[in-house]
């Protein structure tokens, strides 16, 4: 011990091996987290995109879920695209993404709630998402997609709470 206080000269600034583990692990969870990150941001960029380039044809896919009355439609058809958008930009570049995560996480939980209830309801529809690429798919892979982006996005808020913990500790 004595030859560790000449080296550092304090016993109290010496480093266990297993403190420099856990610095080690931070970037392996953030190294994870871009990545992630990216595919969703991305995702909701283009289905965004899509909607945005016809929000009349988009309204109707809203109309087609028999909950809001068309006026209210036609609104959230010119509004919710611009918010995946920005969101999904959000996520990544990084700038308030705890707030993109939050919004969208919030945005799919109310997509899958609609969707399910537009089923019970005898309802067939094809919510347009992401345009011609999923009209074909049956509502179970629709569920299967909606439930993956949405543990996607509950992983990001996780690695997220995970990291700042970890920063607080620090």
């Amino acid at each position: 011990m004595a030859g560790l206080e000449q080296m550092n000269g304090d016993a109290q600034h010496v480093q266990s091996p297993l403190l420099n583990v856990q610095r080690a692990a931070v970037p392996s969870r953030w190294s994870l987290q871009f990545p992630l990150a990216l595919l969703i941001g991305a995702v909701f960029v283009y289905a965004g995109v899509l909607k945005v380039w016809d929000p009349i044809k988009f309204a109707g896919d809203i109309q087609n879920f028999h909950i809001f009355p068309w006026p209210i439609g036609i609104r959230m058809a010119f509004y919710l695209p611009w918010l995946e958008i920005i969101c999904g930009l959000a996520l990544i570049s990084g700038w308030f993404r705890s707030g993109a995560i939050g919004i969208l996480t919030l945005l799919t939980l109310v997509f899958i709630a609609a969707t399910i209830s537009a089923k019970v309801r005898g309802i067939n529809l094809d919510c347009g998402c992401f345009g011609s690429a999923t009209k074909n798919l049956s509502f179970t892979w629709h569920l299967v997609i909606d439930f993956a982006i949405l543990t996607a996005l509950l992983s990001l808020v996780r690695l997220r709470f995970r990291n700042s913990k970890q920063e607080r500790l620090r």
